[in-house]
């Protein structure tokens, strides 16, 4: 780290006024690249899980900015020797704790790229060509997942994100003039409802609060037996809630819940939405969360589970989650884009402009500054094909079904949950623990997770279901092959044998 402003290793620009000089720029843009070529080579050898306390980065920073430049090579120095200890490794092959965000090769080049052209595509002018790459490659993108043609999308930076234009859309098409008038104080606003399977995303949640609507605007739906949203359930919520005084707002099924990747029934729950909608005589939008499993219909004998999806007002799925695109970039597609532009289209008069047939995707969303983002997905796109995306998409599942079965015979593991993607939910329930009390399972389990966790050969996560406290493991990671995941299976079988020598019988041990 450097001590003060040592001339040692300054480049001449950095006694100017100007930027960093090309050369100065190609020096240190090559030693930048090896790093990270290097990086990506050995990141499996790393802990996976940050291995460092509370403040400890930040403790061995100086807590005031430098009053004169420094050597560039000691901030590279800095990234090696106090920010790399505390960066939990995303890119890491047993990286297993949440949904895989491999940053590939040619994502992470088309974000120098986004980065060196620093566009703003906010208005088709300030830069027709982001503008159009990312209508074309949404248009890509929805010919790869088998959706319909007439779908227009917006890339933003996450689900959540896409989840709350699609509700502000639905807002919108209400015909309650919220835009304007807001909802506060109005007693000609009915109650307005969400509903949502009790396993759906938080972001449901999240979109209600920021839109005014509140979390008790949010309805969960039971599930069954495989963790789906209950069709008959639904139907029975939305005419109770009508009785008194409710009006519904939108539904909203998951194609792969974030605890259990469940599949929600999209065709079913549409031709409900339809039958209401005569029922009700009024708009009931559709907006169907497939951020993670949507992806997986670019394997075309996976497309099912896109069923039902082509009668959506809106879809959104996250490249940046399955399709191997550095976070962020999600793709929301609508059926009728004008919803989203009668919500958000506010043009001050610098900047109108006088053309004509293009788009402005500042009026499709909340955000008038916009990432060139296109540009990392079109070479994703390009560089792996449909067909190689679809390949490492289909080898991701296998990989799931193989941890699955390897559950399924143990003597000692139960799965907790289907398995119709690549995330395996599971637990230990040994002879050996009183597998017919939960909180000594409950205890088990998390004392298996943390040793693993801690070992920082891989990194799982949890969830519960059914009042049971389960492992999830997570697969889709570019780098995780069938050796580096046998390593992992041996980790797991490894640490809940520890765990049998040192617990007492009825008793498992903490760690």
């Amino acid at each position: 780290m450097s001590s003060g402003p040592d001339e040692v290793g300054l480049d001449a620009a950095q006694h100017g006024l100007g930027d960093m000089d090309a050369e100065a720029f190609r020096r240190h843009g090559h030693a930048v690249v090896d790093w990270i070529a290097d990086y990506l080579a050995g990141v499996g050898e790393r802990p996976v899980l940050a291995q460092v306390r509370p403040g400890q980065v930040r403790d061995r920073l100086p807590q005031s900015p430098p009053s004169a430049p420094e050597p560039f090579d000691d901030a590279l120095a800095d990234l090696d020797e106090v920010l790399l200890p505390g960066v939990t490794h995303w890119n890491h092959p047993a990286f297993h704790a949440y949904f895989a965000i491999t940053g590939s090769g040619p994502g992470i080049l088309g974000e120098a790229l986004t980065a060196a052209l620093n566009v703003n595509g906010m208005l088709w002018r300030t830069s027709p060509a982001a503008t159009e790459l990312e209508e074309l490659v949404l248009d890509w993108l929805r010919q790869l997942l088998g959706l319909p043609e007439g779908l227009r999308g917006i890339i933003s930076d996450s689900a959540s994100m896409s989840t709350m234009l699609a509700l502000a859309a639905a807002r919108e098409r209400t015909g309650l003039d919220v835009r304007q008038r807001g909802l506060a104080g109005r007693a000609d606003v009915p109650l307005l409802r969400i509903y949502t399977s009790e396993h759906a995303h938080s972001s449901i949640e999240k979109a209600a609060i920021t839109l005014g609507l509140g979390r008790d605007s949010v309805r969960t739906i039971p599930t069954d037996a495989q963790f789906r949203m209950k069709v008959d359930a639904l139907a029975d919520a939305v005419r109770e809630d009508g009785r008194f005084g409710y009006r519904p707002l939108a539904i909203v099924p998951t194609v792969g819940t974030t605890s259990t990747t469940s599949i929600d029934p999209v065709a079913a729950v549409a031709d409900l939405r339809d039958e209401l909608e005569h029922e009700l005589a009024h708009p009931i939008w559709l907006h169907v969360d497939g951020a993670y499993g949507g992806m997986a219909a670019i394997c075309p004998e996976l497309r099912h589970v896109l069923d039902g999806v082509e009668r959506a007002d809106s879809f959104v799925t996250n490249p940046h989650k399955w399709l191997f695109t550095p976070i962020d970039c999600s793709a929301l597609f609508v059926r009728e884009p004008e919803w989203l532009t009668r919500a958000f289209s506010l043009v001050p008069e610098y900047l109108t402009t006088d053309d004509q047939g293009v788009t402005d995707y500042m009026d499709w969303g909340v955000q008038l500054g916009r990432r060139f983002r296109a540009l990392k997905l079109w070479l994703v796109i390009r560089y792996f094909g449909g067909d190689g995306l679809a390949a490492r998409v289909r080898e991701h599942v296998a990989q799931g079904q193989r941890v699955a079965a390897w559950v399924r015979d143990h003597p000692d593991l139960e799965l907790a949950a289907p398995t119709p993607f690549s995330t395996v939910c599971f637990r230990a329930v040994p002879p050996w623990a009183a597998g017919d009390h939960e909180e000594d399972l409950r205890t088990l389990n998390r004392a298996w997770l943390t040793r693993v966790n801690r070992s920082g050969a891989a990194y799982l996560s949890h969830t519960e279901l059914n009042g049971r406290y389960v492992l999830r493991l997570a697969l889709g990671n570019l780098r995780t092959t069938d050796e580096r995941l046998t390593a992992t299976l041996a980790l797991l079988e490894q640490e809940l044998e520890a765990l049998r020598r040192t617990s007492a019988p009825g008793a498992p041990a903490t760690d």
